[in-house]
């Protein structure tokens, strides 16, 4: 047998990347001798996450259409031909045996490149509501695994699979009972916990709702992790000390990133969260009562697009980026103060929890692959 050769291509945010890295994880571990190449933009976060996980990484020249700087956007088309371009002469030298794309800037020359050389592609698709360059790549592709059902209105219906997300393995693995993982962190196990998280560089709008009602939270008991991002921690940090407000007691733990999230997930009885993909998927699995604030700048906002599929289902609430002075509060508080809510959420928003996912996209990869 050949040594398997694997081309993925997937960045811009975590949601595009680890996914990615996911299902090449997945297959290093049935074929340690495959090689992999990932192709990404240059400057995105990509270049710096691909090789940290171990993997060889190229870039393009890439960009997505800047709306605050129209000018700029005249350059794209030059752009989009180099990185097809380069993306070719990668895959011509590389000669792999399958392409994978997860989306982002990058995905979109680098799996069109290596459809026109005749290498199969598939597409994984994170969101509810695809973008133009997934829909366009499904023509081509072999598969395309979705995230959530009824898809085949974006996608053809008979290249759908229903799949989930690819997640970090851990969340499935590592997770613990509340009581355990609440005294492993230092925390009271006899009271209530809510993790607030906004993704890896934190989300102002979470920060800010926290900061508002703080007051009325210290009268409440009850225990707050709350994760605020590399941009507002020290601030905050600053600011709750000037304001005599402990970061570190058994009522608010504060963290810039959560590195043990399988033990956070445990150990909260109610999650704040925006509403990526990836996150949703983690959620699901991770089981527990979620209040949604989605980033309404996303892509064709499908964050909100994401969590009204969980809303309708009454396995999330969700409150918008314009009503967090008003809503934030009494909705989460609304959460925390009804247990019979609490565990109805719970047990539907597990009905969306696909925890084999990696393993269901690889198993169907690797049947198109005759070596």
């Amino acid at each position: 047998m050949n040594k398997l050769k694997v081309l993925l291509s997937g960045g811009g945010t975590g949601g595009h990347i680890f996914p990615a890295i996911a299902i090449a994880d997945e297959i290093r571990k049935r074929f340690p001798e495959a090689e992999f190449l990932f192709i990404g933009a240059n400057g995105k976060m990509e270049m710096e996450k691909v090789p940290n996980a171990g993997y060889k990484i190229e870039g393009l020249n890439i960009a997505g259409i800047d709306r605050g700087n129209i000018l700029s956007n005249f350059k794209l088309p030059f752009k989009l031909l180099s990185s097809l371009s380069k993306a070719k002469r990668i895959i011509k030298k590389f000669r792999p045996d399958v392409a994978i794309g997860t989306g982002g800037f990058a995905s979109g020359p680098a799996l069109w490149a290596a459809s026109r050389l005749g290498v199969p592609i598939f597409i994984q698709e994170q969101n509810s509501y695809p973008g133009v360059t997934n829909k366009l790549l499904s023509k081509k592709a072999k598969a395309v695994f979705t995230a959530y059902p009824n898809m085949e209105k974006d996608f053809p219906k008979t290249k759908v699979i229903f799949s989930g997300n690819p997640i970090r393995q851990n969340i499935v693995t590592d997770m613990l009972d509340s009581k355990t993982a609440k005294e492993q962190l230092g925390l009271d196990a006899d009271k209530l916990c809510i993790l607030s998280v906004g993704g890896s560089l934190g989300s102002r709008t979470l920060n800010n709702g926290w900061k508002d009602n703080l007051a009325e939270f210290g009268k409440e008991n009850m225990q707050l992790i709350w994760q605020t991002g590399k941009l507002d921690y020290k601030n905050l940090v600053e600011e709750l000390t000037n304001n005599q407000q402990s970061t570190t007691s058994n009522q608010i733990q504060i963290k810039e990133f959560v590195y043990e999230m399988p033990l956070a997930y445990s150990a909260a009885d109610v999650i704040v969260s925006r509403a990526g993909a990836i996150a949703i998927s983690e959620l699901s699995v991770a089981g527990k009562p979620v209040l949604l604030v989605p980033f309404p700048f996303a892509a064709e906002d499908h964050q909100t697009k994401n969590a009204l599929n969980l809303v309708e289902k009454n396995a999330a609430k969700m409150v918008k980026d314009s009503e967090m002075k008003d809503l934030f509060w009494p909705t989460l508080m609304g959460i925390c103060k009804d247990e019979n809510l609490r565990a109805e959420m719970s047990k539907n928003i597990k009905t969306f929890a696909k925890p084999n996912a990696t393993v269901e996209i690889v198993d169907e990869i690797l049947k198109t692959i005759k070596k």
